[in-house]
């Protein structure tokens, strides 16, 4: 966490004794090995139940990108009626997030995250069966729903993660956590184009299966700590909101925006590499077109898990990974507005620009995560994940409107964008030697 308040924070280590009798040495080598592998073990499945979560979030979304088509002529509706499949989705979630946060601290993650995954998956449904019956409206108003299921989920992973783990162990599952949610973004397109070839709406109905696996996973693998204090009551909770954005706001702010911009490039960047690849002189699509789009999003995965796996809650590190996270995609977005025809150089800077992604966001995740008490931690890292949210509604509608001018504006204005990001995290964003 930043230096500002640093001071503020205690860390506590403990410490465990040696065995020192030689009788009993090896009987509590082997109870102590046992023990450790047991924890690695039931950790490992804990990272595996949590990743779920933001992997079927995606899925939910982006696996209907590449029908999206599709969709609009069967239908029948224009091309801002089949963004709105993907964009109002995003809209209401970020809208009802910070009410699943406050909902998570009052009461518990799980209590907030199993209703959301059950009406996730049962809107789901519901969104098929409109596509089914070549009913827009019921489709629309199916997806809205999923929307307000997907505010409780991978918001309050996040948070969930912060109290389940500390130190390295927090840093690497909010690296998982962030890696579950590229990887799903690499698979959605090539899984949505493969349902497709059995029935275009097949996705609709693949999806609350992926999310049923979760739900369970959440239910009976997941053992959320019990609370040691009562909640606040929802003035006193407030202040305490409004307190840490007095203290903490100008780095909490900076870093909001940042992950923000960092997601609306990258949904935005693929609506405009999924419809160029379509047109002349590419002309591709279907599971091609999937696997080309899958290309940048496999260099932001890779790069998300390794970070997460090495900052260990190193401020320094942080700082460094943030700042060349950030460079890379302003240096990459700037060069793409000379960008002609040859793909596999335009593939290769919206890489470039992926692996920054992958840079900076298990590094802000980390750092958000762990700037507040457990008590007010849900709204915190909700409020941070509805302006996410907001930044991939906002990608394809606006970038549409850009190309619908020139490309060329489209990438002069993200590389400006980047660039103000930039500034931002180099001086306001300065996390101390050890964040907490």
């Amino acid at each position: 966490m930043p230096s500002s308040t640093k001071s503020k924070r205690k860390i506590s280590v403990t410490f465990t004794s040696d065995i020192t009798s030689d009788t009993t040495s090896e009987q509590a080598k082997g109870k102590s090995d046992s023990s450790d592998k047991g924890s690695r073990k039931s950790k490992i499945w804990e990272y595996i139940a949590l990743s779920t979560v933001p992997l079927v979030l995606v899925l939910g979304n982006s696996m209907l990108v590449p029908i999206l088509p599709t969709l609009k002529s069967k239908l029948g509706i224009s091309q801002f009626q089949s963004s709105l499949v993907i964009s109002l989705f995003s809209f209401c979630a970020a809208l009802i997030i910070p009410i699943a946060g406050y909902l998570s601290d009052r009461f518990s993650r799980k209590a907030v995250m199993i209703p959301s995954l059950i009406v996730y998956g049962g809107a789901g449904i519901l969104a098929g069966f409109g596509a089914v019956w070549d009913s827009y409206g019921i489709l629309i108003g199916a997806r809205a729903l999923q929307g307000i299921g997907a505010a409780g989920t991978a918001p309050i992973a996040m948070a969930l993660v912060g109290d389940l783990y500390k130190g390295g162990q927090e840093s690497q599952a909010l690296g998982l956590i962030e890696a579950s949610n590229g990887a799903g973004k690499v698979v959605s397109p090539i899984l949505g184009a493969l349902l497709a070839l059995i029935v275009w709406y097949a996705a609709f109905f693949a999806f609350p299966a992926f999310c049923l696996l979760s739900l369970l996973a959440v239910i009976f693998i997941i053992k959320e700590p019990k609370r040691k204090e009562e909640p606040k009551p929802l003035k006193q909770y407030l202040q305490s909101i409004k307190r840490i954005f007095s203290q903490d706001g100008r780095w909490l702010i900076s870093s909001f925006f940042a992950g923000s911009l960092a997601l609306f490039i990258l949904f935005g960047v693929l609506f405009f590499l999924s419809n160029i690849l379509e047109e002349p002189p590419y002309s591709i699509d279907g599971v091609r077109k999937g696997f080309v789009l899958a290309i940048p999003l496999f260099g932001m995965v890779t790069t998300a898990y390794i970070t997460g796996s090495v900052i260990r809650k190193n401020g320094v590190l942080m700082r460094w990974l943030m700042n060349i996270g950030l460079a890379l995609m302003v240096i990459s977005l700037a060069l793409a507005i000379w960008w002609n025809t040859n793909l596999y150089f335009f593939i290769g800077l919206l890489t470039i620009s992926s692996i920054g992604t992958g840079l900076l966001l298990p590094c802000l995740n980390t750092m958000i995560t762990g700037s507040v008490e457990k008590a007010e931690r849900g709204m915190i890292t909700s409020l941070y994940s509805s302006l996410r949210f907001f930044g991939v509604a906002l990608g394809p509608p606006l970038f549409g409107w850009m190309m619908g001018k020139s490309n060329q504006l489209v990438f002069i204005t993200v590389s400006a964008l980047s660039l103000i990001a930039l500034g931002l995290v180099f001086f306001m964003v300065k996390p101390g030697k050890k964040v907490q």
